[in-house]
């Protein structure tokens, strides 16, 4: 349908709650969302049942891979099939996440991203997550360590434009020789520079914020951690109140506990939802590849051959249940966490991240356990729980 109503829920909508309501949807756009009393009844409608929740989409700023598939393969193919998986965990919007390789197997993914053509109930693909290579070696994490490289903007310059100037948000290490260049020179672009698989002091992470960089990449994983004589990357991301944070919040990657100090000390306003996930989310535990490198996955957990975290198998919709459970976040906040301040963090806030007219609609259906029951990118019916898709 070009153009139906979607009622009875509660909507989310960019400044209010309409309990119970409505989303106008007219040629893959939000046309209006307000109370039910206002519904137009000259339009076809979908109805959902009083307690479900009617919430924007998910915007995933860093996954590498589900069902199978992963950015690195370089084939439209497997990012048709991520596309086409995503929505059934509430996810409408992502980047497509890059990790560190060799320099002409991430130029082969930027290539393949720079010819994709969205297809109509999918998620959309808004953008590339440049994760490394201009990474440091002490964290390398699951990035091969042979494959860093030094932040370099004559490389970057040549990247963006292979991938079509759609990198959004890059990951590095701004202590790295010249990474503060690269930190000035992505802010200048209109390119999000995140600290991540970083060693930064807290003073060198203060100098990179004051250099433009806003956003840390997997809070407390693959960086500098805390230390009551040296805050380190950990600390200054909790203490700088200009930085975004990330987390993967699987139970796997942080511990609970230290989910909720970030929490406590971002807020909703300041914390950003992702998976990280990897090509074996979606699929049966067994053995899989990451950048070339072995992976294990038992009971969900993705491991290298050493035991190193390699990505996880997390989903959306697990995400929010879990912060759900570690903190006392309201419902208002999953909607900032998950949707608005990623959308605004790599400047597609104009069009997505909450429901509020003349957006995409993109718009996830939930139960009250948050499970998610229906799922609409830009005005198509992606996923519905009945049916499976």
């Amino acid at each position: 349908m070009k153009e139906y109503v979607i009622k009875g829920g509660s909507v989310y909508a960019e400044n209010e709650v309409f309990s119970p309501g409505f989303v106008h949807i007219t040629n893959g756009k939000i046309a209006a969302a307000g109370p039910l009393s206002a519904c137009p009844s000259d339009v076809p409608s979908v109805s959902t049942s009083a307690e479900s929740m009617i919430l924007p989409g998910a915007v995933d700023i860093h996954i590498h891979g589900a069902a199978g598939a992963d950015t690195m393969d370089a084939t439209q193919a497997s990012l048709h099939k991520m596309a086409a998986y995503l929505p059934s965990e509430g996810t409408t919007t992502f980047l497509a996440t890059t990790m560190t390789q060799a320099k002409e197997a991430i130029e082969q993914a930027l290539d393949c991203f720079s010819h994709y053509e969205q297809e109509p109930g999918e998620a959309e693909i808004a953008g590339i997550h440049l994760e490394g290579p201009f990474i440091s070696p002490k964290h390398p994490g699951a990035q091969p360590r042979e494959a860093i490289q030094q932040p370099d903007v004559e490389q970057f310059q040549k990247w963006n434009t292979l991938s079509g100037e759609k990198i959004r948000l890059v990951t590095l290490a701004p202590e790295e020789k010249y990474g503060m260049d690269l930190v000035a020179y992505l802010t200048q672009s209109g390119v999000t520079a995140s600290a991540g698989h970083t060693d930064a002091t807290f003073d060198e992470l203060c100098r990179a914020a004051e250099a433009g960089l806003t956003h840390i990449t997997h809070l407390y994983n693959g960086m500098r951690g805390m230390h009551h004589r040296e805050p380190g990357t950990a600390g200054g991301a909790l203490l700088h109140n200009g930085l975004y944070v990330e987390m993967i919040v699987d139970g796997i990657h942080i511990h609970p506990q230290m989910v909720r100090l970030a929490f406590e000390q971002k807020t909703a306003d300041r914390t950003i939802l992702i998976t990280d996930s990897m090509r074996a989310k979606g699929v049966p535990d067994g053995e899989y590849e990451l950048g070339g490198q072995a992976v294990t996955v038992q009971n969900g957990r993705a491991v290298l051959e050493d035991g190193t975290l390699a990505g996880s198998t997390l989903s959306m919709q697990g995400a929010i249940q879990n912060m759900r459970k570690f903190t006392d976040c309201t419902i208002r906040d999953i909607v900032k966490m998950t949707a608005e301040n990623p959308a605004k963090q790599v400047r597609l806030f104009e069009r997505k991240g909450s429901i509020a007219p003349g957006k995409d609609a993109d718009l996830v259906v939930y139960d009250g356990q948050f499970c998610v029951q229906k799922t609409i990118c830009r005005g198509v019916v992606a996923f519905e729980k009945e049916r499976g898709k």
